[in-house]
């Protein structure tokens, strides 16, 4: 008998629909699990007795270890597989959000922030090369914005869900139970199966050198984009429950059902966009013009909202907050889908961790920064300012320097 005949057959790939389901609930499991300390930072400040500058620490204490293991962990998916290391990176940040509702103290909180974000950072480069791997162009949109309704909606459910059950039980066990939660994940992504992209498939076709992807202006235009971008964006994400509560003086509940409704319009209005620009592109638009537009609209409208978040009553500023979260939205589903066109399935991993890298910047120098301005301060006008000016270097990344949205021909680029 042939040795092979006895080895199990191999599994089918699983279907596109499938992978972009799994990988989209798994974004949606980090930032339901990423912004539970944002939603418990009233109740937390008042049993702890932390200052402002102490939550600015914390709230940003998980990009320190995001951000800096992003480049890094990048190469592990390249190398390992993005199926294994976005496993791997469940079972971390899962037990990191478990063990925050046993923390007793400043020190121990920080600790499990910086373990969440390490956790976390294998969740964008994974999901990239998937897609990349998987996906035609001309459906790369509406992906991406699933993709994006996954992370948008996280948000959603971490503030409302999870503010509603600490109004009634406190915080602590919001974070056993959502850590809990993002361990049944594994079970259905246990049997997946990722294709194989066309330069796997083909020898000839050798990845590129991390110094050819370093040498792309398209590279570090979408690195100043990403880092502009998310800079409002992970500033709204961190303070908008606590501006919320402290400043426009809205009660838990109240908090609760008006940042889900912000979070839950971004969501939609992400995966909408997908869809519109999946239909455009085959339609015989240009990705170049779709993608780059969007991006401009973008940091043109958020620079108007963050003058107007803080300068309006508490009516207008929760309805510019609206719009500015319908805006994020639109703008999402591009984020990524730049890269995973330009760079392709055999760059895409580490092209994106390095453009992520700096996108989280944003996420601990926004949270700290404010927080320090308004323990001298007393308020978030300066905090807004410094968001707005932010936006605008966004415009210079994706128009001036990001080149054509297309696939790069790496056989014919510098080594």
């Amino acid at each position: 008998m042939n040795k092979n005949s006895r080895l199990p057959p191999a599994r089918a790939a699983t279907s596109p629909a499938t992978l972009v389901f799994l990988v989209s609930t798994a974004l949606f499991i980090t930032y339901v699990d990423r912004g539970t300390l944002a939603t418990a930072a009233p109740l937390m400040q008042d049993e702890l007795h932390l200052s402002a500058s102490q939550l600015g620490i914390l709230l940003s204490a998980f990009y320190y270890g995001y951000v800096l293991v992003m480049a890094p962990v990048s190469w592990l998916v390249e190398r390992y597989g993005a199926p294994r290391m976005l496993a791997l990176g469940v079972v971390v940040w899962s037990i990191a959000t478990l063990a925050t509702g046993f923390a007793n103290g400043f020190a121990a909180i920080l600790a499990l922030r910086l373990l969440l974000g390490l956790g976390e950072s294998p969740a964008f480069p994974s999901a990239c090369k998937v897609f990349a791997n998987a996906l035609d162009i001309s459906k790369l949109g509406l992906a991406n914005g699933w993709l994006s309704f996954g992370y948008l909606l996280g948000p959603v459910v971490g503030t409302f869900v999870g503010g509603l059950m600490m109004a009634v039980y406190g915080w602590r066990p919001v974070f056993i139970v959502f850590g809990c939660v993002s361990l049944l994940w594994l079970l259905p992504w246990s049997r997946v199966v990722v294709p194989k992209s066309v330069a796997a498939a083909e020898p000839s076709l050798r990845p590129p050198s991390l110094r050819q992807i370093l040498r792309q202006r398209s590279l570090w235009g979408a690195c100043l984009g990403m880092f502009s971008a998310n800079y409002s964006f992970y500033f709204i994400l961190a303070w908008l429950p606590y501006y919320l509560v402290k400043a426009r003086g809205l009660s838990i509940e109240s908090m609760a059902w008006t940042a889900s409704w912000a979070y839950l319009l971004n969501a939609v209005a992400a995966l909408w966009m997908g869809w519109l620009t999946d239909r455009r592109i085959m339609a015989g638009a240009s990705p170049t013009v779709m993608y780059k537009s969007l991006m401009a609209l973008f940091h043109i409208a958020a620079i108007i909202c963050m003058a107007g978040m803080v300068l309006l009553p508490t009516s207008g500023s929760i309805a510019t907050l609206f719009v500015f979260e319908v805006i994020v939205g639109v703008a999402s589903p591009g984020l990524f889908a730049i890269p995973q066109i330009i760079a392709g399935p055999s760059a895409c991993g580490r092209w994106v961790g390095i453009q992520n890298a700096f996108g989280g910047l944003p996420g601990f120098v926004a949270p700290l920064v404010t927080g320090v301005l308004v323990d001298r301060t007393g308020q978030f006008t300066l905090a807004f300012e410094i968001a707005a000016a932010v936006s605008a270097f966004g415009l210079i990344g994706w128009l001036l320097m990001v080149q054509k949205v297309a696939p790069l021909r790496w056989a014919d680029s510098p080594t």
